[in-house]
């Protein structure tokens, strides 16, 4: 199934599910997704080491640990959607969560592995879902959203996070 079939859209998570290619499926959608995190280039990453593009932004050991923990977050709401549980869902905050995750502690390889390792959990959630299950909607803090576009935002989050990796953190290696 793919992002077509998200129904109803929801509002501020389109904006991820819009990163991802359209005739996308979204097992294929994981499956890729993982491949990007093994893309990522390492070494400059580690020659960045805790350097922002802008104070008060997080690092990108941050980031990839801001990936996986709103991954984890989002894989349970998709769970309890997926079985039809109507409790409506309170937001976190991911910010008291970056700053207490103690990534830049962490080697890069520790975070490059939980990240995988989360993201291989969601392939196995989705890659046994009916199509029932996937078009299951539960309620969010302030939004309805299908278990389909929970994986979706998913995948895109994580698009949208390596875009700006790309296009703000790497360009400091030549400044």
């Amino acid at each position: 199934m793919n992002k077509s079939a998200i129904d109803p859209m929801p509002v501020y998570f389109d904006r991820y599910i819009n990163q991802v290619p359209d005739d996308l499926e979204i097992v294929p959608a994981i499956q890729k997704s993982i491949l990007e995190i093994y893309q990522l280039d390492k070494d400059k990453v580690d020659e960045l080491g805790s350097r922002v593009y802008e104070p008060g932004k997080w690092t990108i050991k941050q980031i990839l640990l801001h990936i996986a923990d709103t991954e984890r977050v989002f894989i349970y709401r998709a769970m309890r959607f997926a079985r039809k549980d109507s409790t409506v869902l309170q937001p976190f905050d991911e910010n008291l969560f970056a700053e207490n995750s103690g990534a830049d502690e962490r080697t890069l390889e520790s975070l490059l592995e939980e990240l995988v390792a989360v993201r291989q959990g969601t392939l196995a959630f989705y890659k046994n879902l009916n199509n029932e299950q996937l078009l299951q909607v539960g309620n969010t803090y302030n939004t309805q959203i299908s278990v389909l576009g929970v994986g979706f935002t998913l995948v895109g989050h994580q698009i949208h996070h390596f875009k700006i990796i790309e296009e703000r953190y790497f360009p400091l290696l030549n400044a």
